[in-house]
């Protein structure tokens, strides 16, 4: 698998950034490649992939649940004297359910979940990548590629769903307590009116995408750090770089996806 090399100095010229930007998608397109590859091939790392389900997803539950419950709480604090200067202080249940279940819940968890694990990923990589672990592992006819990337990147897209749905959930009940701080409301009120909002048309292509956001955040992660470059400032630059590309790349997609759910579901727009 040869990749482009890129181009690392203090002052790069526009034409080298140009070159730069050019060759991290011609790379990250030939690692996707060789990861679909890889990833139907025997053996099947499930006890790894199960490793870093649990390493790269349910140690970030402590921080996916701070923040929805404050997407909830903001969300519904913002809106609610909005709501009822237009006289539609009953919707807000709804409205809160509908904008994290659709857009904010996905994205926003997304995005966390690619500031904490794509860059450990590119880290964890880049660290052995220059203390030529990765070299060691090729010479003892182990397949790194299969060892490190494919079972990294099948974990962070099983896994960022289930953050998903439990962000979701959080957020609601975030919505939930700033509505009652201001104005008395029942559960069993708020939980119809948000029932009767959110339809199944609603959740799946919510949660659905984020199964390409996980890939998006594993791949990228384990590009950068498996093709580091230039020691222990290659390793925080390919930390730093994972980040910023996977954050872009979710924004990118997230676009993209949404046009396609609205022209699969024309009932969502």
């Amino acid at each position: 698998m040869k990749l482009p090399h890129l181009k690392f100095g203090r002052r790069l010229s526009i034409s080298d950034q140009i070159y730069n930007f050019f060759a991290t998608m011609t790379g990250l397109t030939i690692f996707n490649w060789e990861f679909i590859k890889q990833a139907f091939l025997p053996p099947y790392e499930i006890g790894e992939v199960k490793k870093h389900m649990d390493e790269l997803g349910v140690k970030t539950f402590g921080i996916v649940s701070i923040t929805g419950f404050i997407i909830g709480l903001v969300l519904a604090m913002q809106s609610q004297p909005v709501m009822q200067r237009f006289g539609a202080g009953d919707f807000l249940p709804g409205m809160v359910a509908l904008t994290v279940v659709r857009e904010l819940g996905p994205v926003i968890t997304a995005l966390i979940f690619a500031g904490r694990v794509s860059s450990g990923i590119g880290a964890e990589l880049g660290s052995m990548r220059v203390t030529e672990q990765i070299d060691a592992m090729e010479v003892s006819a182990v397949n790194p590629f299969k060892y490190l990337v494919v079972t990294r990147v099948l974990a962070t897209t099983l896994i960022l769903p289930v953050l998903t749905i439990y962000v979701i959930i959080i957020a609601i009940l975030g919505g939930y307590l700033a509505i009652v701080i201001s104005e008395p409301m029942s559960w069993q009120y708020y939980l119809s009116s948000v029932l009767n909002s959110v339809e199944f048309g609603d959740f799946i292509p919510g949660v659905a995408k984020t199964f390409v956001f996980g890939y998006i955040v594993g791949l990228v992660g384990a590009y950068k750090g498996y093709t580091t470059e230039g020691g222990t400032e290659g390793v925080g630059r390919a930390s730093t770089t994972s980040v910023v590309l996977s954050s872009l790349l979710i924004l990118i997609f997230d676009t993209v996806l949404v046009k396609i759910t609205l022209w699969l579901w024309p009932t969502l727009g």
